[in-house]
């Protein structure tokens, strides 16, 4: 518990700097923090470094140094993906007899579940009002998390999914859902009382965000857990002692910033 608080108390002001500075700051603090969760990915499923997961670091390195332009620029985004997946294709054909199924499609899935997830955080921040709502990541993805334990550990009966998670409780989850909708509205009045954002319902924005973030933030925090049973892994790395690697740390915060990216493309018009 000591190396955890030790770890989360270097680490916290960190992010805050990160997300608070935005642009470039940003972008490159994701950019790191995706290429070393897609290579974290990687080693559990394999504990050498093949060609197709060269192939996509390669591809993961562009992504994240191009996210603007790839992800607004027309129809770019779909263009990179059949780039990827034709590379994948060409090298499984040219090395067929050292590369397998498996690894082409780890190699694939890979790129998505860590770097195209996690990069929402940075599209969210550059987003119109992007500086104030971005937080709500957080609030719901942490908010669920501490909601969810307390909650477990004093009225948790039923377990959820003992499979991949023996101590998490239908209870817990239940009041995961509950404290991070009424952070995210307590977090949206907030936002109405000192910097109201004309033209937005910021209340119906967090509410959404909360409620359905959390659910999202524990099928991202159980998925990393069977992910990790089934690869025979503890921690996917060692980058915050205490706490694991960035897939550890993240895991929630990965499903839970494209609920928020794409309610405000919805509710805020630009």
């Amino acid at each position: 518990m000591k190396t955890r608080i030790i770890s989360a108390l270097v680490a916290l002001p960190l992010l805050i700097f990160i997300v608070v500075s935005g642009g470039n700051w940003l972008h490159v603090g994701i950019g790191i923090l995706g290429l070393i969760g897609m290579r974290e990915f990687y080693r559990a499923f394999s504990k050498e470094t093949k060609g197709a997961y060269e192939i996509a670091g390669l591809f993961g390195v562009f992504y994240m140094v191009f996210i603007d332009e790839i992800i607004y620029t027309g129809n770019l985004f779909s263009v990179f993906v059949s780039a990827f997946l034709l590379a994948l294709l060409i090298y499984s054909v040219l090395r067929y007899q050292h590369t397998n199924n498996k690894e082409i499609m780890t190699a694939f899935f890979g790129f998505f579940y860590a770097c195209f997830l996690l990069s929402h955080v940075y599209l969210i921040r550059e987003y119109t009002h992007g500086k104030l709502l971005v937080w709500l990541v957080f609030i719901t993805a942490f908010g669920c998390d501490t909601g969810a334990y307390f909650t477990g550990y004093f009225l948790g009966k039923h377990k959820l999914c003992p499979a991949l998670s023996p101590k998490k409780t239908i209870e817990g989850s239940v009041g995961g859902v509950i404290t991070a909708t009424v952070l995210s509205v307590l977090y949206g009045l907030w936002i109405n009382r000192y910097y109201p954002l004309d033209g937005v319902n910021v209340l119906l924005l967090c509410g959404l965000t909360g409620f359905f973030g959390s659910f999202l933030a524990q099928i991202g925090d159980l998925a990393a857990s069977s992910i990790k049973r089934q690869t025979g892994i503890k921690d996917y790395g060692n980058l915050m002692p205490g706490h694991g690697g960035v897939l550890d740390r993240f895991d929630s915060v990965i499903l839970t910033a494209p609920v928020l990216y794409y309610i405000m493309l919805f509710l805020i018009q630009v």
